[in-house]
């Protein structure tokens, strides 16, 4: 019998609510830094103040495990390169802007000079800015050129707000240039008449990697003019391309590359990230260009004060008599209420679209109670709105109309959000960088801010907020993305060949795997070789082979059945576990019910319902090894890294009482296998071990099922990785290692990197792992260490103290296959690298 967890969406059942009211503070749990300044008079509390009153009331002080006091910096002024138009400086000056900061001036010399360079700075530092001036100059420039449309600039972000958002302010900026900057959205929502214009007059064309790989390289002609005169491509957010979708974006930017110099232009590539580790190295691989780093960020910043808060437990007992911790949800809904009763503008930032919806409603009722008028400040932001939606919640959103709003990450890239009180983090949002994007969309403009990691009941997070080292005192992690990954780059190869035959010439561009992939695509009769060239063969459109985005095919549509009105969208990938057949499913505060899902149209029609229940997906999993490309021992066992096919197939629904989360039946469902191959890291342990760590066989799937959900919990503290972009597989005799076996893989076709960094980083991980176990203070095993929201099996069977005896032994193992070889644990690890 094998025990998985796979990737999947977060289902939190909620508990009974308390609005605390804002009174006097009471003493609360800190840890200041010496460094701490002064505080400064101002027109709107401190941030340390607002902590205090959200930390007032019973029971409520004892819930922060750590508060962390970053000082304010102050900023370093520079000038603007001499041969930025005087222009553009007066429309710089006339927005409020005197000075530029160090490193924009930085970033401008470079981008004027010609060099591709990234500017990974803090939020709010003024990325936006450091790369518009050089970029509106030039347009500037080639706006007084004889013949022709002049320069053009082709702008990209990962998602349309930030687009939108962006655009705004590039026409505000260029207002006094006249007609030379000719900014506009080139999306999925533009509407076709604008199209056309576009094509022919834009200048500043602001879009997504998306619509660049289905809508603008395929079209190529059409977009001729503007590809000939394409000086600049800036690339906002870039820290988000990882994995594989940012693999493809890397193989997407390499066909821009090709077609560009068919047109007889070498664009300079302009990258804004968040602070990042190695940014020049993660940008050279996403470009495939040498690329410049200015990270000195000179920008000045207000106090930020970081409290990590843990959840109270309840009187509420959950699977196998665990107890149960207050959700983060719930926790969440209340600190959104009780910030905007003190008029706070905040924003809180959750994981899953369902969790947005739930915090807005609770917060909407909570409010309701105090004050009925504050209910309409608040409301809820995620994907899968319509597009009129997202941009009357944006609106709402700059104007202060809205004075809280919880949202999914949509709203954490990039949307210039300034005068943010707070900002609350339901849950690690699975890495530092993101982390700190979050917390940094408020205390814009210098003021303090306030920010506040909510623990959801999981390892990791439990993990965090009692070791607020490995969040303050750790470098942001580097960006992982594999270019080279067959199943990212063979379907490019097939839209680059249709957008323009490759030749040998182009191999170079695209990577030392193509020469072995082009040979396999003739065979499948998807490319000819004609002469010197290879010709795309068939009828459909190359780019519809692939979605970038690795969401496993296109969206599935939400019908409401009684109008034919569409309530939004669901990714592919998720649409068995969350929109089956009997699903509850949430919109804008609405409850549905799922009453048919057609696979093979992509639609499911729902019909509005009040159920008292909530619906969790269960599903079952086999995994066999393919090819093992590295194994080493550890003791008696062996630590291995390779390539699987997973077979996963979703086969009921549990429904869950809503308040305390009790099982009210379950529902057989008929949904088809779905098959991925990827790649995995795995462990074994031999009979001997089983004996060393006092494992008997009827506990022996319950601590090896225990071990695998603890180590997926804690990977993404060492890859840059979300729990769910990976799946797992416990099996206590599996046929092909003849052992009992944990398995770890990527949940993405061809893998994403993150296996592989688990399997270089084996003995750090699975020893966090190991004591993320043991010091939880349940006695059998709760959510906050071995029980997963998204189990396939229900969470059974489990047996914590025998997974804490086994990663005690394998580990051991580990150590003395180190020693043997005469080496350090740090030096073992590069070796294995």
């Amino acid at each position: 019998m094998a025990f998985n967890h796979l990737p999947a969406g977060v289902h939190d059942a909620l508990v009974p609510l308390s609005v605390t009211p804002v009174t006097d503070s009471v003493p609360m749990a800190k840890n200041h830094r010496p460094d701490r300044p002064p505080a400064e008079p101002g027109s709107r509390p401190e941030p340390g103040m607002v902590l205090d009153r959200l930390a007032s009331g019973p029971n409520r002080a004892a819930r922060i495990t750590h508060t962390e006091h970053l000082p304010p910096r102050a900023g370093r002024h520079a000038v603007w390169p001499d041969r930025i138009r005087p222009e553009v400086l007066a429309a710089v000056r006339a927005a409020g802007i005197e000075h530029p900061w160090a490193h924009q001036a930085r970033v401008a010399e470079h981008a004027l000079d010609g060099d591709s360079v990234v500017v990974a700075t803090g939020t709010a530092s003024g990325k936006s800015l450091a790369y518009l001036v050089p970029v509106l100059s030039t347009l500037l420039d080639g706006s007084e050129a004889p013949n022709g449309r002049g320069a053009t600039t082709l702008y990209l972000a990962p998602t349309k707000a930030l687009a939108a958002d962006q655009c705004r302010a590039v026409k505000e900026l260029s207002q006094p240039l006249g007609k030379a900057v000719r900014a506009a959205v080139y999306d999925g929502d533009t509407p076709f008449e604008e199209r056309e214009w576009i094509r022919q007059y834009g200048t500043y064309v602001l879009t997504n990697p998306d619509m660049l790989h289905r809508g603008i390289l395929p079209s190529h002609p059409r977009w001729s003019s503007f590809l000939k005169a394409l000086k600049y491509v800036v690339i906002d957010e870039c820290h988000t391309y990882r994995g594989v979708f940012g693999s493809h974006v890397a193989q997407v930017l390499r066909r821009l590359r090709r077609l560009c110099a068919r047109y007889g232009a070498s664009p300079v590539f302009l990258l804004a990230s968040a602070t990042a580790a190695e940014p020049s190295v993660a940008a050279r691989r996403l470009t495939g260009l040498p690329v410049v780093e200015v990270a000195d960020d000179a920008s000045p910043r207000g106090e930020l004060v970081f409290a990590l808060w843990e959840p109270p437990l309840t009187e509420l007992e959950g699977e196998k008599g665990a107890p149960v911790r207050r959700t983060a949800t719930a926790e969440a809904a209340d600190l959104l209420t009780d910030l905007t009763v003190q008029g706070m503008r905040s924003i809180t930032f959750v994981r899953s679209r369902r969790g947005a919806e739930l915090i807005s409603v609770i917060a909407q009722e909570r409010l309701a109670e105090v004050d009925r008028s504050l209910t309409r400040r608040v409301a809820a932001y995620r994907g899968g709105y319509l597009p009129e939606e997202r941009r009357a919640l944006e609106r709402a959103l700059h104007s202060g109309e809205l004075l809280g709003l919880a949202a999914t990450n949509a709203l954490e890239l990039g949307l210039d959000i300034s005068g943010l009180d707070a900002v609350v983090i339901a849950g690690y949002p699975g890495t530092r960088a993101s982390l700190w994007q979050q917390a940094g969309r408020a205390g814009r403009a210098g003021q303090g801010a306030l920010a506040v990691l909510v623990a959801r009941d999981d390892p990791l997070d439990t993990f965090l907020v009692h070791h607020p080292e490995a969040l303050f005192d750790q470098p942001v992690e580097s960006t992982v993305l594999d270019p080279d990954n067959p199943y990212v780059l063979a379907p490019h190869l097939c839209a680059a060949a249709a957008e323009l035959p490759l030749t040998e010439e182009d191999l170079d561009l695209f990577g030392p795997a193509t020469g072995e992939l082009l040979p396999q695509l003739e065979a499948a009769k998807l490319l000819r070789r004609r002469t010197r060239a290879w010709h795309w063969t068939r009828r459909e459109r190359a780019a519809d082979l692939t979605d970038i985005r690795g969401e496993g095919g296109r969206p599935v549509q939400v019908v409401e059945a009684g109008t034919g009105r569409l309530l939004g969208t669901v990714d592919a990938g998720a649409a068995h576990t969350t929109v089956h057949e009997g699903a509850v499913h949430l919109h804008q505060g609405r409850t549905y019910l799922v009453r048919s899902l057609d696979l093979e149209d992509s639609v499911a029609l729902v019909e509005q319902a009040t159920p008292a229940y909530s619906t969790v997906a269960r599903d079952t999993t086999a995994i066999s090894v393919l090819e093992t490309d590295v194994e080493i021992p550890w003791g008696d066992g062996r630590l291995c890294f390779g390539s699987v096919e997973v077979t996963n197939q979703v086969v009921s629904f549990l429904r869950r009482r809503l308040i305390t989360g009790e099982v009210l039946g379950e529902t057989k469902l008929d949904l088809p296998p779905r098959t991925l191959r990827t790649r995995a890291v795995w462990w074994t342990v031999t009979e001997d071990q089983l004996d060393a760590a006092r494992i008997n066989p009827e506990i022996l799937g319950g601590a090896l099922h225990a071990a695998e959900h603890a180590s997926i919990g804690m990977l993404p503290l060492f890859a840059t990785c979300d729990r769910w972009d990976i799946g797992g597989v416990s099996v206590p005799l599996h046929p092909d290692t003849l052992l009992p076996t944990v398995f770890v893989y990527d949940g993405h076709p061809g893998g994403a990197g993150f296996a592989e960094r688990a399997f270089h980083t084996a003995r750090a991980w699975l020893t966090a792992t190991r004591e993320a176990i043991a010091s939880c203070e349940c006695d059998a095993g709760c959510p906050s260490c071995i029980q997963s929201p998204k189990c396939g099996n229900g969470n059974d069977p489990l047996h914590k103290r025998g997974a804490v005896r086994l990663l005690t032994v394998l580990l051991r193992g580990a150590d003395a296959a180190a020693e043997a070889e005469g080496e350090t644990g740090a030096e073992a690890e590069e070796r294995v690298q």
